[in-house]
């Protein structure tokens, strides 16, 4: 029996990208997966909806649930995980994956857009987690797992893109709040970030060159090398998704260069 197998994943902002890729990953071990995002109809600049990811993971050897959620609405929210709960005895993994961009200035940042960025990243993260703890504490093997990078308040990281830095910090803030607060409970609640640039067809969106990028590939098995480990010892951490395959034996990274034999550029927050 392979360790996904049979074990409900809730992914916020599941409908492409990593998000994705953590999905299909699962599903491909037997996995019920809960793909709970925004994008119900098909996006005039994006590929992928709920219901294309949700065939993508039955295809996969998975079950799916797509659920249309704008994680920025608390009624939603707790409807989505009552509903994914209910559909499938439970919830043992939530990914907080859903996430806003916006890499500008002060001067030139819209509030409308800052505002974006906390409501999404930081109340969304909040407001899944939130709902979702009920039901992680009945699990066997409960993990919180959120995209956010590890906290180092060096000034370089906010230069010119403070309300985004500002944003994904809190997103990793919350992660230390809840790891410790979930600890007694054996809920493993954890981050994960890139150490290289992912090429995805939003980032495509703001210039990203697929050459010098990794695939979402290596986020994904990363994600599920984390996910696999025992809850009650692995808890409190930021994980860069190298690092962690590395700790699994991984050598070889060559298989996620989308051009082959162009290094890989060091993505934002991470130190060369």
């Amino acid at each position: 029996m392979t360790a996904m197998k049979d074990k409900t994943l809730f992914i916020t902002g599941g409908s492409r990208g990593i998000g994705r890729a953590i999905a299909l990953r699962a599903a491909a071990e037997g996995a019920n997966v809960v793909i709970a995002a925004k994008t119900a109809e098909p996006h005039p600049k994006l590929p992928g909806t709920i219901h294309t990811v949700a065939a993508e993971i039955e295809a996969a050897g998975g079950r799916a649930l797509p659920l249309a959620l704008d994680v920025r609405e608390e009624d939603q929210v707790a409807e989505a995980v009552a509903s994914a709960a209910h559909h499938f005895g439970g919830i043992d993994v939530l990914v907080n994956n859903a996430s806003a961009v916006f890499l500008a200035k002060t001067a030139e940042t819209p509030l409308k857009r800052f505002d974006l960025m906390f409501d999404i990243n930081v109340r969304g993260t909040f407001a899944a987690s939130q709902a979702c703890i009920p039901y992680l504490e009945r699990s066997e093997n409960g993990h919180i797992l959120t995209m956010s990078p590890p906290i180092d308040l060096h000034p370089g990281w906010f230069a010119g893109r403070s309300a985004y830095t500002m944003s994904k910090f809190a997103m990793s803030m919350t992660v230390l709040g809840l790891a410790e607060e979930l600890r007694a409970s054996n809920v493993a609640v954890n981050a994960l970030w890139p150490r290289t640039m992912i090429y995805t067809a939003a980032s495509a969106i703001f210039g990203l060159d697929r050459a010098g990028c990794r695939s979402t590939g290596i986020m994904a098995d990363a994600a599920h090398a984390i996910l696999t480990r025992p809850s009650a010892e692995c808890t409190g951490n930021f994980f860069l998704d190298e690092e962690v395959l590395r700790e699994e034996g991984v050598t070889d990274f060559a298989k996620y260069e989308l051009v082959p034999g162009t290094p890989p550029e060091i993505d934002l927050f991470v130190t060369p």
